[in-house]
């Protein structure tokens, strides 16, 4: 069993760390196109291998040939948008980035299920699907199970409690666009609502919203370590067939009323990928903020069509 991650920066390199750590896999494969680096972290991770306990080998290379034949490929390749950069600046190379790297991948490993981490990401999930043509069960975004780990996270320290017994869902686009529901967690199997005020609720919401740039704030730069273990648990899903039901960016066909596109909804995850779209019923205001948040997405796919038309993106 095979896993391999597409970039070997923060993301990628905590990504592969948490794959070889749960040991779900023979080997892990780190690719990127800065020589050595990869090459290096494989090694150090490798290093640590005694201390943590695992036998996965971890390889890190510049080249896709020990790609081949990987069960699962983690795409973390892209870049941060930068000072001076625009929106359609970042849509555009990290859409030149994400179809030239998976266009590398699927020759090797045409049976593979993709985990996209690149952003923006529902629009670089649906990038990595027409570049692949893979079916779209097999091509999913990571980031609702991100979103809701930051979710749960908050309430667990808000309410003193473990996280293990918080159970929550969040759906739609990830950004502020995204579609937390808070009556759908649950502390311990008691409702959320019962255990906090609506105040306290939405101050939650909100922040979770924002999670990720409240991290950029006090860095500098975005997140790796929970990214990295999203990724890792959805993967980890998929090789052990474990059928979990988790939020993930994935094609919608019909699916609360949305076509042709890559949205966070929760999903059951396992050997073939996307094995389900679970639709859970949504009052009208929960359903008006998926539209919403669709809308959204639907802005950022048409934005890409553009710059295609435009020779922005070759």
């Amino acid at each position: 069993m095979k896993v391999t991650v597409i970039g070997a920066g923060n993301v990628g390199a905590t990504a592969a760390e948490c794959v070889a750590r749960k040991d779900m896999a023979k080997e892990v494969v780190m690719v990127d196109i800065q020589e050595g680096m990869p090459q290096g972290k494989a090694l150090d991770m490798m290093e640590s291998a005694p201390i943590h306990g695992f036998d996965t080998t971890i390889t890190g290379t510049n080249e896709y040939d020990a790609t081949e034949g990987s069960e699962v490929c983690i795409i973390t390749a892209g870049l941060p948008r930068k000072p001076g950069m625009s929106r359609d600046d970042l849509l555009a190379k990290n859409a030149e980035i994400v179809s030239s790297v998976t266009n590398q991948f699927k020759k090797g490993s045409p049976n593979a299920k993709l985990i996209i981490v690149s952003n923006p990401l529902d629009v670089m999930t649906y990038v990595a699907y027409t570049a692949s043509e893979f079916e779209s069960n097999h091509v999913m975004g990571m980031a609702g199970v991100l979103d809701t780990a930051r979710y749960r996270a908050f309430l667990s320290m808000e309410l003193g409690v473990s996280v293990r017994d918080i159970q929550a869902l969040l759906m739609g686009g990830h950004g502020d666009t995204m579609v937390p529901l808070p009556r759908y967690t649950t502390i311990g199997g008691i409702p959320v609502t019962e255990m906090l005020d609506d105040e306290t609720i939405e101050s939650i919401v909100e922040r979770t919203k924002g999670g990720g740039g409240e991290i950029v704030n006090m860095m500098g730069t975005s997140a790796w370590y929970a990214p990295g273990a999203a990724a890792a648990e959805m993967a980890e899903a998929i090789i052990k067939d474990n059928k979990r039901v988790l939020p993930a960016a994935a094609y919608c066909d019909g699916e609360y009323g949305l076509n042709d596109m890559f949205i966070g909804v929760p999903v059951k995850l396992g050997k073939d990928g996307v094995e389900e779209i679970i639709e859970v019923d949504l009052s009208d205001d929960e359903q008006d903020l998926m539209q919403t948040s669709a809308d959204h997405v639907q802005d950022n796919l048409d934005n890409l069509e553009r710059l295609k038309s435009e020779g922005a993106i070759g």
